[in-house]
């Protein structure tokens, strides 16, 4: 019956109002970019880290440092200047795109929030690029000398996100085999 009614509008996809998992997993992505842009906003504007404070110790394993990345993930293709931020930031859009076309088709809560994730990481990200240069990162794990390295909060939600992913992609694959006997 809704197949009849998605036909008969001719459009052949459903509004998002009918698409409760394509607004689940823009809303996460939403909330996301704003915890991330809030978090960063801290940072730079009231912390006082990068003025006269070098980090600031939350835990005996955890620092906030400041830094600015202005490449990808662990700086690899590190491209400076307003050229090479906009190249990244419009890359991170046609990737933003690709992640709503994939969450417009989510069949699953697990997808959608994956998706969600990511997307919102993603969005927040790129939003540093431009007005800041790079990629703002603060949050230092060590141990026993030990160093991880330094990332943000649009960071453990695109980890996050592709953890799911992945779960969803093996647990899917699991049950059609299942499925199928």
């Amino acid at each position: 019956m809704a197949g009849d009614r998605l036909a008969a509008e001719g459009a052949g996809v459903a509004p998002i109002a009918r698409r409760p998992l394509l607004g689940f997993g823009l809303a996460l992505a939403a909330i996301i970019a704003v915890a991330d842009q809030a978090s960063k906003f801290w940072l730079v504007h009231l912390s006082g880290l990068g003025d006269t404070v070098a980090r600031i110790e939350v835990a005996p394993f955890v620092d906030f440092v400041y830094l600015r990345n202005p490449g990808i993930s662990y700086s690899m293709l590190e491209l400076k200047g307003a050229a090479g931020q906009l190249a990244f930031t419009l890359l991170a859009v046609a990737v933003s795109i690709g992640i709503v076309v994939w969450l417009a088709r989510a069949t699953s809560r697990i997808a959608a929030t994956g998706l969600g994730l990511v997307l919102g990481g993603a969005i927040g990200n790129a939003i540093d690029r431009p007005l800041m240069g790079g990629v703002v990162d603060f949050v230092s794990l060590h141990a026993g000398g030990w160093h991880w390295y330094v990332f943000n909060v649009a960071d453990v939600a695109i980890v996050v996100g592709a953890a799911l992913l992945v779960y969803e992609s093996l647990l899917g694959s699991r049950k059609s085999a299942t499925d199928g006997r």
